[in-house]
């Protein structure tokens, strides 16, 4: 029959192993959730990627709606719909004439600065 020194001994002994491995099994946890996030770093938000806009015709800001003229250089939803907003409230002051004759016009929509008229004017036309 085994002393108490005997039973002590294994227990410790037993103790220290599993100690072991489970700092072995959070190093190798740890690893894996790096290379988890270097993964998705990589393929998802780490590279930009560079985009040219490519229109079929010129844009005419009298007439586009919404969803034409989101895809110019610079404007989003929320640009474009301030565009159509000022189109409309200048239709009802004077309906002989055309909101927007050139790209400086533009700027008088709010959000819009001569930086954003001079990156779409070659995707705009005036009618």
């Amino acid at each position: 029959m085994p002393d108490d020194t005997e039973i002590d001994n294994f227990a410790q002994r037993t103790e220290a192993g599993q100690n072991r491995i489970r700092s072995f099994a959070f190093v190798i946890s740890v690893c894996v959730c790096v290379l988890f996030s270097l993964g998705f770093i990589l393929s998802f938000g780490g590279v930009r990627q560079s985009y040219k806009i490519e229109l079929d015709e010129k844009i005419n800001s009298n007439n586009a709606p919404a969803a034409s003229l989101v895809r110019l250089p610079g404007i989003g939803v929320a640009r474009a719909l301030a565009i159509v907003t000022y189109r409309e409230d200048f239709g009802k002051k004077d309906s002989n004439n055309p909101a927007f004759r050139n790209c400086e016009d533009l700027q008088k929509v709010k959000g819009i600065g001569p930086q954003t008229a001079k990156e779409m004017s070659e995707w705009l036309k005036f009618e």
